[in-house]
């Protein structure tokens, strides 16, 4: 069995931690310790944000249910980082679309992220080019950066050019971004009991979580609630579907509604109206779009725990701008200081995409905040989180980290037996948070659109 010695924090560890518990009211770092060395290869110090992410979480949930102390493995948070699932006899979806990627324009570089189908529309037909990586090559290269970025977006479709950590600083969405907290509160009125088993092992058993998230940030938050005992109910449109399903749906329950039918808007509006928690992941507006905003959200369920994650922030020119982990760091200097450090002739991001994984298990650690809170106050509350926002977080610590290479991953890195998913048979590495008193267990990963849209 492998040895993981107790260690102390890392000064870069010990430092991203307390920042981000100061934005968590009444969570502390002093039951809590971390197990093994090493780190994920990068100029930022990636594996100390995983752990420090993960550690939050942990420390929420140990509060939430007043148990004892908390323990984050880094070599287990930074795979789970990476992966956690690793099929037998069948084999994962590659997450990227062909044409998605890293491109030299006339004066710089530009990324586009093509993975959903009208997402590739909408660029493809800016580059008046068909779906070919060379011809799309091609067609970027005569273009100016900005132009290609501001056009391509203007047709629906999502692009980010890379600029350097100064621009970014400097620019209007950058000083948005850097002036707001990384986790805004609101506070709302009185609502309804919330549901609860009263068991310490499984503390959200009951809790019923309306997951309204996609592309990775917010199924990663409900994952982790999903691990604690939630009842997470995964709503999505028709036909919709995403690559990395297999890695994000452990113990959640997946229906389909078209929110501009009548009856699927009357089928929400009753799971809304009977929903603890709502974790959603569309851009600005959307809901408002669709008549259930922020306002109606409360009106129909008072007291709902409401937490919303978006990729540019909520102030400033990009607060609706469509984006992914992957944009966010070419926009905020993240991929040009990887570029510049490592001597490399081009972009060179983050190893995993870190800015998804941390947010999501910080909206995880604002959800269980939150409840706590609810359940002292019998009041609501609201939680808005960022992908820049927690870029803004890491870029200070440039250079820093511990990137001795980690062991290679054995048997006692995984679960015990196989878990059966949708797809097939696959292994799934051990939780890399123990909190004591605390099963995190979950039911295998599930295909999109099984269920009902109804709570168990």
């Amino acid at each position: 069995m492998r040895v993981e010695p107790e260690v102390h924090a890392l000064s870069t560890e010990q430092n991203l931690l307390t920042e981000i518990l100061a934005a968590l009211p009444g969570l502390d770092g002093r039951d809590l310790t971390f197990a093994t060395e090493g780190g994920l290869p990068s100029v930022f110090p990636v594996s100390e944000l995983a752990t420090s992410a993960l550690a939050a979480a942990g420390l929420s949930a140990a509060r939430f249910t007043g148990s004892g102390r908390v323990a984050v493995n880094r070599m287990l948070a930074s795979a789970w980082f990476a992966k956690s699932i690793y099929p037998a006899g069948w084999t994962l979806p590659s997450p990227w679309d062909p044409i998605a990627g890293d491109y030299p324009t006339r004066n710089g570089w530009i990324r586009l992220h093509t993975n959903a189908p009208h997402h590739r529309t909408a660029a493809l037909s800016v580059l008046e080019s068909d779906n070919s990586p060379e011809h799309v090559a091609a067609a970027v290269s005569a273009w100016d950066g900005d132009e290609l970025e501001s056009a391509i977006i203007a047709a629906g479709g999502c692009a980010a050019v890379m600029r350097t950590p100064e621009e970014w600083c400097n620019s209007p969405q950058g000083l948005a971004v850097a002036a707001e907290p990384l986790i805004a509160w609101q506070d709302h009125g009185p609502g309804p009991a919330r549901r609860q088993s009263g068991m310490t092992s499984r503390p959200l058993a009951g809790v019923r979580v309306l997951d309204l998230t996609r592309v990775l940030a917010g199924p990663v938050a409900t994952r982790f609630l999903a691990l604690l005992g939630a009842d997470v109910l995964r709503i999505d449109p028709p036909g919709w579907d995403e690559s990395i399903i297999p890695e994000v749906t452990l113990g959640k329950r997946t229906a389909r509604l078209d929110l501009t039918l009548s009856a699927d808007r009357t089928s929400f509006t009753d799971l809304l109206a009977t929903t603890d928690v709502i974790v959603h992941g569309y851009r600005p507006g959307a809901l408002e779009r669709l008549g259930f905003g922020a306002q109606e959200r409360q009106q129909i369920r008072p007291g709902l725990v409401d937490i919303s994650l978006d990729a540019y922030g909520w102030s400033g020119p990009y607060a609706g701008r469509r984006g992914f982990d992957s944009l966010v760091q070419m926009s905020a200097g993240v991929a040009h200081a990887g570029m510049v450090d490592t001597g490399a002739d081009r972009p060179v991001p983050l190893p995993v995409q870190a800015l998804d994984h941390a947010t999501g298990y910080l909206a995880a650690a604002a959800t269980l905040v939150a409840l706590t809170h609810q359940r002292g106050t019998g009041t609501g509350r609201s939680a808005r989180l960022s992908l820049a926002r927690t870029a803004h977080l890491l870029m200070p610590y440039r250079g820093e980290g511990n990137h001795s290479p980690f062991p290679v991953l054995d048997e006692e890195d995984f679960e015990p037996g196989q878990e059966v998913t949708s797809w097939g048979p696959a292994r799934r590495l051990r939780q890399p948070v123990h909190i004591q008193g605390i099963d995190l267990l979950a039911g295998p990963a599930r295909r999109l659109g099984l269920d009902q849209p109804q709570w168990r």
